[in-house]
């Protein structure tokens, strides 16, 4: 049997954290000790139940875990002791008297009830009426576990439902209307989002995510990365005494099969945790588009169709240990492995018209891309905890290396020709790109008043990305021959290096948070086919404020103010990085400068036990903003590249409600209106736009019968100008339906995305020589089915209750 390495890496981390328990039970036993663990009212036996053995003088000498039929066996020396049993939401039971003597071969400790803990079970719901929208000092935080119409969706998918944001047909991330935003995974930046970051998002799966987080105007204790806001994917993770966990299959059509398993086995200093998923999946979709080009010496129209597959495995292994050294510091271990083996095919006919719309050849293009991508993590987090209330050390390295590889082959046939299976061209393509990053951080708050604080850190980021990226063409004898225009070696090195305090504090009804970071930018990029160079080294400082009036204890003001940087992704500095449709290739611009963005955001926040309402105006106001340009060229070839442009003012509206009506209805309702304007030209052709668009988003969650949880999700997105032409409405509707079983342990989802087949991407394209219409869609209807059980642990459910506690975190003073 072939094993991925991921499902390698997995099962071995299993062995190891086995075979150390194992071993520490036997050593040294001679008498077995077995008994039995019930739940004291019902006589349930409680699997997985923890058992520890001390000495007189409380010594912990061994343990072990009950089984699924809630029995233990555990080898001691002769001696006497006593014993601790401990089981999630249970009260703790200790009995004494156990002596073993020289030659006893075995003791029957019995059955042993526990009872369930009163306090600890209401703790326990508590934390399970969260709502699925939450609102904080300077985050919004989506709960998306909660909702069933999110079951088997990727990290892509999960991101395209939640307000304020949206995913392009290529996979790119906006918030409010910007592609210039940072993804953070555990609010680190992580392997599992991948080099380019889309393809990363598109094979992690939902899974293993626990809550969205949406920033839109950071404080200066995030790097200044990302001029829109920051986007922080929170995965499962717990730390509760004993073995819980989760585990989830699912299935669904068209193809999408996977598995995931998030445990946790907590064992005295010692959390242990394991996140593994792995997904198949066939994902097909397609578009049309309809070209009419005007040239100097000439006049065509071209109508494009394209039918694409996009499949394959993917794994995400994630594993760790905290080690609780002393009960004020804490070290943890991690690791993230993602493994991705897929299968892309990109059929296109093109049907060329001459300017009187008479039909004159029809091509076909069929592009067969065999994908990989290995990416591997190590990080270690230290924290050290203080007398002081609030008063912490956090010291932090990662360091990343990740690997992906593209190779396509490219066929191309004359389908009103002679013979329309003979193959008038072969084309190939290969890009290999690797990543090596490493990072260094460290963080100090320390407290001086009862709601005063100061913060101060440093960071440091080292990266460097290659991309070997070759285009070859099959000539008439077989020879194959470099297509020298498309080909490049192309390197990139990006080191950052920053320092920031932050002041916090309240004086009666005002409460604010106020810092400086600096930043030091030094980018270097080398083309090695024409050794061009580009050297980038500036160093910028980013101030933030964050202010709070608490009119009471639900209503307050906010305003907010920061300044941030969005630096060129590597795909937009990379002169080519794809060749699949030769007629229309995006390419980078290595002069690429990054953008400077002063964002300012006022709002009213009424946090109620049964409500959520947040209504603001934000302004974001960018200068050398960076957008996509389409050109032809004498052959008719349409290129896309991106530009600075001038200027970029967008303002606009944005209001969130989350509501629970009655305990079996909740919902929750997003809109946001706001204009855009953008100034700019290129060659002498203005890139002016003015646009007014508004979007929205509502969310409806009925509980039937007790049992039963239905949800319906739909957005709308209005029409939008943009510099060369107009985005088109875009709408869909999810649904999802789950029932729990097995006494609230299981759960099955039924889900439907995008019911109304019509998540598609619509838009106009035009310029001095050319007018496009297209319509594009990434992924088709899809319907799943899932279950999910759960291992000593509690359904999340909604609600409010904890919204206090949630809210004493950061930013909250």
């Amino acid at each position: 049997m072939n094993l991925s390495r991921p499902t390698i890496f997995f099962i071995a981390g299993l062995i190891l954290f086995t075979s150390a328990d194992a071993t520490a039970q036997k050593e040294g036993g001679e008498v077995d000790v077995v008994g039995k663990i019930v739940d004291a009212g019902s006589g349930d036996v409680l699997e997985f139940a923890t058992v520890s053995f001390y000495t007189a003088d409380s010594s912990l000498v061994s343990g072990v875990v009950t089984d699924l039929q809630g029995q233990f066996k555990i080898e001691l020396a002769p001696g006497s002791y006593y014993s601790l049993v401990q089981f999630v939401s249970y009260e703790d039971k200790y009995f004494s008297g156990i002596t073993l003597s020289e030659g006893q071969k075995r003791m029957n400790l019995g059955t042993i009830a526990v009872e369930a803990d009163s306090e600890t079970l209401q703790e326990v719901v508590v934390e399970a009426e969260r709502g699925q929208m939450e609102m904080s000092f300077d985050k919004r935080i989506f709960n998306v576990s909660k909702d069933p119409s999110n079951v088997g969706r990727t990290a892509t998918q999960l991101l395209d439902n939640v307000p304020s944001v949206t995913v392009d047909t290529d996979g790119n991330v906006a918030l409010r209307g910007s592609q210039n935003v940072r993804i953070l995974i555990d609010g680190k930046p992580s392997g599992l989002v991948g080099i380019s970051g889309s393809n990363g998002l598109q094979s992690l799966q939902g899974s293993l995510i626990e809550s969205i987080e949406v920033v839109t105007n950071p404080s200066v204790r995030y790097q200044a990365e990302g001029s829109a806001g920051i986007i922080n994917i929170v995965l499962k993770k717990d730390d509760r005494n004993g073995v819980n966990g989760s585990f989830e299959l699912n299935a669904g059509y068209p193809a999408n099969y996977g598995a995931s398993a998030n445990v946790n086995f907590r064992r005295e200093k010692i959390n242990y945790f394991v996140n593994y998923g792995a997904n198949y999946r066939e994902s097909p979709g397609g578009g049309s588009s309809f070209q009419r080009y005007t040239l100097p010496d000439t006049s065509f129209i071209t109508r494009r169709t394209e039918d694409r597959t996009r499949g394959g495995w993917a794994h995400n292994l994630r594993a760790g240990a905290d080690f609780f050294v002393t009960p004020k510091d804490i070290i943890t271990v991690s690791g993230v492995v993602r493994y991705e083996d897929g299968e892309n095919v990109n059929n296109l006919i093109y049907e060329d018209f001459n300017s009187n719309d008479v039909l004159q050849n029809r091509t076909g293009r069929v592009n067969t891309e065999q994908e990989n991508e290995l990416n591997s993590e190590v990080t270690l987090n230290y924290e050290r905890s203080f007398d002081d209330k609030d008063r912490k050390l956090t010291a932090y390295a990662q360091f990343r290396d990740n690997n992906e590889s593209e190779d396509a082959d490219i066929e191309q046939r004359l389908l009103d020709g002679e013979d329309p299976e003979m193959i008038m061209l072969r084309q190939r393509s290969l890009n290999d790109e690797t990543e090596r990053n490493l990072l260094v951080q460290s963080d100090y708050v320390h407290p001086f008043s009862k709601d005063g604080k100061f913060e101060a850190g440093f960071r440091s980021t080292f990266r460097q990305i290659s991309t070997n990226y070759l285009v070859e063409e099959q000539d008439s004898i077989g020879t194959w021959n470099n297509l020298v225009n498309f080909t490049n070696d192309f390197r990139y090195t990006e080191n950052v290096h920053a320092v920031y305090g932050l002041i916090a504090n309240r004086h009666g009804k005002v409460s604010y948070q106020a810092g400086l970071r600096a930043e030091l930018s030094d980018i270097q990029t080398l083309l090695l086919q024409t050794d061009e160079t580009n050297n980038r080294l500036y160093a910028n400082l980013f101030p933030s404020i964050h202010a709070n009036y608490h009119l009471n204890e639900t209503h307050s003001w906010q305003v907010s103010y920061s300044r941030r940087i969005s630096r060129p992704r590597f795909r937009e500095l990379n002169p080519f990085s794809s060749f699949s449709d030769a007629r229309n290739i995006r390419t980078g611009n290595p002069n690429l400068n990054p953008e400077f963005t002063n964002s300012y955001e006022i709002g009213y926040l009424v946090n109620g036990k049964t409500s959520t309402i947040y209504a603001g105006v934000y302004n974001r106001r960018t200068s050398d903003v960076s957008q996509r340009v389409n050109y032809v060229d004498a052959d008719g070839v349409t290129f896309s590249q991106p530009l600075n442009l001038a200027f970029e003012n967008a303002f606009g509206v944005e209001s969130n409600i989350s509501k629970d009506w009655f305990d079996w209805w909740t919902s929750s309702l997003n809109f946001n209106f706001y204009r855009r304007i953008i100034e700019g030209d290129f060659n002498g052709e203005s890139l002016n736009a003015d646009t007014y668009t508004w979007s929205g988003r509502v969310n409806s969650r009925v509980t039937l019968w007790k049992k039963v949880n239905y949800q319906v999700n739909a957005f709308y997105r209005a029409p939008q100008n943009t510099p060369q032409g107009e985005r088109l409405a875009y709408y869909a509707i999810d649904m999802g339906l789950n029932r729990d079983i097995l006494n609230g342990n299981g759960t099955i989802n039924l889900s439907v995305r995008d019911i109304l087949n019509s998540r598609k991407w619509r838009g106009i394209t035009q310029g001095e020589t050319f007018y496009q219409e297209s319509e594009f869609q990434w992924r088709s209807r899809q319907f799943m089915v899932s279950f999910v059980y759960r291992l000593n642990q509690k359904k999340r459910g909604g609600g409010r209750e904890e919204r206090e506690d949630f809210e004493g975190g950061e930013g909250d003073f």
